[in-house]
């Protein structure tokens, strides 16, 4: 996919570069997404059932009626609300590797944004981390990039298989680096 024909791309928050191919679109691994959102639907649902169903069997639910609702409807809003952000977050937190550049996005509600990008040829040194049983049986971790630039450390964080990523960003810093050589 190159950056002439961006009718293929998925739509990003930056803009791509004069040639630049997308070669690699990540996101955190499932598991930053649906074990928090199981836990906050349980949070959100199971109070206001409990409730309902103590007040019935009270038989003070009829008598309370529209007030009972109307707090059981706030609460499963606010519940509603953090879901939805939370999805949010999780799709529009994303890694391209490109054949140029390594490109970090992240935004945690449409009005913040942040991108950070790293120039394959400045990657010096990287890592990949993974910490812990689930990590390892889900394989997700992550790819650390140590860059020449200011901000020493450029971390793609909680992705799945992050071993390939790696070898990716890897072959493609080496490829990279002989074209600027022979140029």
């Amino acid at each position: 996919m190159t950056a002439s024909s961006a009718g293929a791309l998925p739509r990003f928050p930056f803009p791509m570069q004069e040639g630049e191919e997308v070669l690699l679109l990540r996101r955190r691994h499932w598991w930053f997404l649906w074990p928090r959102t199981s836990v906050w639907t349980l949070f959100a649902v199971v109070p206001v059932a409990a409730a309902a169903w103590l007040l019935s069997e009270l038989d003070v639910l009829d008598d309370l009626g529209v007030f009972f609702w109307a707090v059981a409807g706030a609460w499963l809003a606010y519940w509603a609300v953090r879901l939805l952000l939370n999805w949010y977050r999780y799709t529009n937190d994303i890694w391209v590797v490109t054949n140029q550049r390594v490109i970090d996005s992240y935004r945690s509600n449409p009005f913040n944004l942040r991108i950070l990008t790293a120039d394959l040829v400045n990657i010096q040194d990287m890592s990949v981390q993974k910490r812990g049983i689930l990590a390892t049986m889900l394989d997700f971790g992550d790819v650390v990039c140590e860059t020449a630039g200011q901000s020493q450390e450029f971390r793609i964080g909680g992705v799945r298989d992050p071993e390939a990523v790696q070898l990716l960003v890897d072959r493609e810093r080496d490829r990279e680096r002989a074209r600027h050589q022979a140029g």
